[in-house]
């Protein structure tokens, strides 16, 4: 296996790889048709066996303090996407990516990692990396008709919502995972770097 720095020529596989990675997590339904380019720097790795993509790493990080990151002081970096092809789990690769990740980091000066995630298995990924879980809210998806009409009303003339997504900041966590079918616990973690 091979750890290299993700070009342009990648991003086919890229996609495809995050796709499947994808497919078994809270984030199923978080598709994208083309890899997303950041408005600030970046640290893109992909894990490449047999010239297939395997695996990937995204961290966006700050020039400025507060640009992408949202927790601590310094400048930090967020990783936005980690993922390891299903038929390739287990063998250390998100592990390999995220040590050269940090490597990276701390030669430009990053003084910590932040990830926001709702998959428990993830958390318990990021815990054994030594990530620290900080702050949670709630992610919920309301597409069935009765959860949306008690929350959202169209005001233009035969305009009906069918899908919504909503972020759930206060303390009735409960309540609110009673009321909605699809909810999950979006948590940050921070590792710090220096």
């Amino acid at each position: 296996m091979k750890i290299r720095k993700y070009s342009v020529d990648d991003e086919l596989g890229w996609v495809r790889c995050r796709v499947l990675s994808f497919l078994d997590t809270a984030y199923y339904d978080n598709v994208f048709s083309e890899k997303e380019k950041y408005e600030n720097p970046s640290i893109e790795l992909v894990a490449v066996i047999d010239n297939e993509i395997v695996g990937l790493i995204d961290i966006e990080y700050e020039t400025k303090e507060g640009a992408v990151c949202s927790r601590g002081k310094g400048i930090g970096g967020m990783i936005w996407h980690v993922a390891v092809h299903p038929d390739f789990r287990r063998r250390g690769i998100g592990k390999k990516l995220l040590l050269k990740a940090e490597e990276m980091s701390k030669d430009i000066g990053l003084n910590r990692l932040e990830a926001w995630t709702r998959d428990y298995w993830v958390n318990s990924w990021y815990e054994a990396n030594q990530f620290e879980k900080v702050e949670s809210y709630l992610h919920v998806y309301l597409d069935q008709e009765e959860e949306l009409k008690s929350v959202l009303k169209s005001e233009v003339p035969k305009l009906y919502p069918v899908q919504a997504f909503a972020h759930y900041l206060g303390e009735d966590r409960e309540c609110v995972k009673s009321k909605f079918k699809r909810v999950h616990e979006c948590i940050c973690f921070v590792k710090k770097l220096i």
